[in-house]
């Protein structure tokens, strides 16, 4: 089988859009153009951003901007990064190359170019997939097509979009990988396991492996606290006179709680470790040994 290729994908939407380059590469005043509302990324890393503005002051602008153009100006189809680091070097222009496209194209060609880069975290690719199937009619079939990917990894990225916000927030942030969240896919429909075995995949680093592993364990009932002893007067009036009697002995507060099988336990109340110390001198004295 012949292997996708996400480059033919880009130039083909390019080339399929109908419409050829219209201006070719301008010089485009940097006041004039605006981020591309069907971005997939979210977020952009400002280290990153910051980087790349230093090699553009080295080496200029490399690759201009994919755009197209809008009753107010130009809108950034794909290089949205180079845009936002050439505001950061206050350029005055910077180089575009403008193209005639559609909102679903302008969609389309922002997502493939993402995933050349391998920018996009699994998240963001799950809301791009959902946004361009929901908002243009498009079928799982049509849009692996689009993009160079199977439909089956198209599915796959569509079922993160089942866990909670949360975890979609943890896996965007990187504090969890793509593999740990398929894996408390398992607990989707019990949300008070799924928080659990995720929290605690992060606070012990657990590898995927482990998280599926803990995802498969069957749940354990929390044990049901034994029941309170029933209390009658006659109890009572003999558990308060036990617990004036070992409080003057004491000289501390003492309480008896009991249990319905005639168990229970005594609570003795210390304040610091010398009253500690002498009330253990009270209970347990430690007799001298003379040899």
């Amino acid at each position: 089988m012949q292997k996708r290729s996400l480059g033919r994908g880009l130039s083909d939407l390019l080339a399929g859009s109908g419409a050829p380059q219209t201006r070719g590469v301008i010089e485009v005043d940097i006041d004039r153009l605006r981020p591309n509302p069907f971005q997939p990324r979210r977020c952009f890393d400002e280290d990153e951003v910051a980087s790349l503005a230093d090699s553009i002051r080295e080496q200029g602008l490399l690759q201009p901007l994919l755009v197209r153009e809008t009753d107010s100006g130009y809108e950034i189809v794909a290089g949205e990064r180079r845009w936002r680091a050439a505001r950061l070097l206050s350029l005055a222009t910077v180089a575009c190359l403008v193209h005639q496209m559609d909102d679903r194209q302008s969609m389309q060609v922002a997502l493939v170019e993402n995933l050349q880069r391998e920018d996009l975290n699994a998240m963001e690719e799950a809301h791009a997939y959902r946004r361009l199937l929901d908002e243009f009619n498009m079928t799982q079939e049509e849009l692996a097509d689009q993009i160079g990917k199977s439909r089956p990894a198209v599915a796959n990225r569509l079922r993160l979009l089942a866990l909670p916000i949360e975890v979609q927030e943890a896996v965007e942030e990187g504090t969890l990988t793509e593999g740990h969240a398929r894996a408390l896919l398992a607990l989707k429909d019990e949300p008070a396991r799924l928080y659990q075995v995720c929290e605690r995949a992060i606070r012990e680093c657990l590898s995927v492996r482990q998280t599926e592993e803990l995802a498969r364990k069957p749940s354990v009932p929390a044990p049901e606290p034994p029941a309170e002893e029933e209390v009658t007067e006659e109890k009572e009036v003999f558990r308060k006179a036990v617990t004036e009697r070992l409080q003057q002995a004491l000289a501390t507060r003492v309480s008896i709680e009991g249990r319905r099988n005639g168990a229970g336990m005594i609570k003795i109340v210390f304040h610091d470790s010398e009253e500690l110390s002498r009330l253990v001198d009270e209970i347990a004295p430690q007799e001298d040994v003379f040899f």
